[in-house]
């Protein structure tokens, strides 16, 4: 798993650990990891993903433990939009573009997202995910 990052023009460190937060649970989706993926999650997590709710469990079953392929791969490359953070408090909007290789099958999935984060224990945690699918190919 690789990622790349196309960003804002100048972000703040602030702004940057934020991203990186994003970034790291992307990867550790990618890399099927779910213990990782907890580190940037809060406990209460709501997505909004094509229509639905899911809270963390849906989401290790369905981005993590359903995945079984064997040749699965994902890269992802993020375009941030804009990243606020106020206090504890932050809030990102990007484009996130992943080709994904499943079941000898090649795909390229374009989402525009908002992520809502907390900090906790001086650490980001990602509190609301809002994703809209863009195009599938």
């Amino acid at each position: 798993m690789s990622t790349m990052l196309m960003s804002q023009d100048s972000v703040s460190n602030k702004e940057a650990e934020v991203q990186q937060t994003i970034i790291k649970f992307f990867e550790a989706i990618s890399n099927r990891d779910s213990t990782i993926l907890k580190h940037y999650i809060t406990d209460d997590i709501l997505l909004l993903e094509y229509g639905s709710l899911w809270n963390v469990d849906t989401l290790i079953q369905k981005a993590i433990k359903s995945n079984t392929s064997i040749d699965f791969s994902r890269k992802n490359n993020f375009n941030f939009i804009r990243t606020n953070v106020h206090g504890k408090t932050a809030w990102v909007n990007y484009h996130l573009y992943s080709d994904i290789i499943k079941d000898r099958k090649q795909s390229s999935v374009h989402w525009l997202e908002t992520v809502v984060m907390i900090k906790v224990k001086n650490k980001w945690k990602i509190k609301l995910l809002h994703s809209t699918l863009i195009s599938r190919t």
